[in-house]
């Protein structure tokens, strides 16, 4: 039996109504949970507080840990996800999962300061701003003992959220704040819930320029654990750009799929190629492997990129590939035929060929949406 370590016996008025509510998403940190609870005890302690841990299906028994925890502890509360996974959509269930009128968001890997948390929270609760930041870049905060490739990184995407969004923040990136309920709910219709940056994705979603605090602390090392960061990091950031720039006019999931086409057509003409130059195949066989090959790179591709949230595995990763398969050959047939119509009324070879690839291009695009990712 897993043994409680922080229980209900120093709640600050059991009766009182919550003040603050501490949403903390996690996946795989059943190693990191019980000292952060014993942190977040003795830095809150004179606020009526909550812990939301909203756990992403560890396999690590996080939040089987979390849930004995909270037999005895009543401020603690997990939300389970199966199935759905991304930090930004944790944290806005997890907000919503509770009616404290005041919110903070905080890793469980200890790399945020929680001895910082108390003077957040009063800027909001107290001093009447929208939202007070944990800023590594304002005078007196750090980063710690970063690369200097994760610093790069880091600084690009820092620029970028500038130079695109116009955004006040010294720190974008921060993951690390406290935010008025007022405030979120303002800016909740028009959320995202992209990727890993909630905050940029708050602040470029509200109707109004926020009231906003920054206060420095420096990045801790993780000494528990694994990153989350990898690849799809980086790819989420930029899906997040693209839906608060260009998003509203054209659904970002459609400029994934046109631009995973536009790879899968150098496929095609590379593997057409290859065929015609060494000789193996006619050019009508050349030309059923190209299209058999790009189909199935765009396939693969969509499948862990545009539709990361949908992502077929196993079995379901081959029964998608084929009903792919059948999408695009319907998807081919209106090319040709939306093109045939339109160069036997204009006779425009160049016109013809392009609405029949827009046509295509669409079809593909809200079949496979419907057929092959379906939620």
């Amino acid at each position: 039996m897993l043994q409680a370590p922080i229980v209900a016996d120093r709640m600050v008025g059991v009766h009182a109504p919550i003040a603050l509510a501490v949403v903390i998403p996690t996946r795989n940190e059943a190693g990191n949970v019980v000292s952060l609870l014993a942190s977040l005890d003795a830095v809150l302690d004179g606020i009526v507080w909550e812990a939301i841990f909203v756990d992403d299906d560890s396999q690590d028994g996080t939040a089987r840990l979390i849930r004995e925890i909270g037999r005895t502890n009543l401020r603690v509360r997990v939300l389970q996800r199966v199935g759905r996974q991304g930090l930004a959509s944790a944290v806005i269930e997890g907000m919503l999962a509770t009616s404290a009128p005041v919110l903070a968001v905080i890793d469980a890997d200890h790399q945020h300061d929680e001895t910082l948390l108390p003077r957040l929270y009063a800027a909001v609760a107290e001093d009447g701003h929208d939202l007070a930041v944990g800023s590594r870049h304002a005078a007196g905060g750090g980063l710690g003992d970063w690369s200097s490739e994760r610093r790069a990184a880091s600084g690009l995407a820092t620029a970028l959220a500038h130079r695109l969004l116009a955004t006040p923040l010294s720190d974008p990136m921060s993951g690390y704040f406290v935010i008025a309920r007022g405030a979120f709910e303002e800016a909740l219709p028009r959320l995202s819930g992209i990727g890993f940056k909630i905050l940029l994705d708050i602040v470029a979603s509200a109707p109004r320029p926020l009231r906003v605090v920054e206060l420095p602390y420096v990045f801790r090392n993780r000494t528990v654990g694994e990153s989350k960061l990898d690849l799809m990091v980086a790819t989420e950031y930029l899906t997040l750009l693209l839906e608060k720039t260009v998003g509203r006019l054209v659904p970002v999931r459609l400029i994934l799929f046109l631009m995973v086409g536009g790879l899968g057509l150098g496929v095609h003409l590379g593997v057409l190629g290859l065929v015609l130059a060494t000789g193996l195949a006619a050019f009508v066989v050349a030309q059923g492997l190209a299209v058999g090959a790009a189909m199935t790179f765009n396939y693969a591709l969509n499948n862990v990129f545009t539709y990361r949230d949908r992502r077929r595995r196993g079995w379901a990763f081959v029964t998608g590939l084929l009903s792919f398969y059948a999408v695009c050959l319907v998807g081919a047939a209106a090319n040709v035929g939306v093109g045939s119509l339109i160069y036997e009324a204009d006779q425009s070879w160049w016109l013809s060929g392009v609405a029949g690839a827009v046509i295509g291009s669409v079809w593909n695009f809200a079949a496979s949406s419907v057929v092959t990712w379906r939620k």
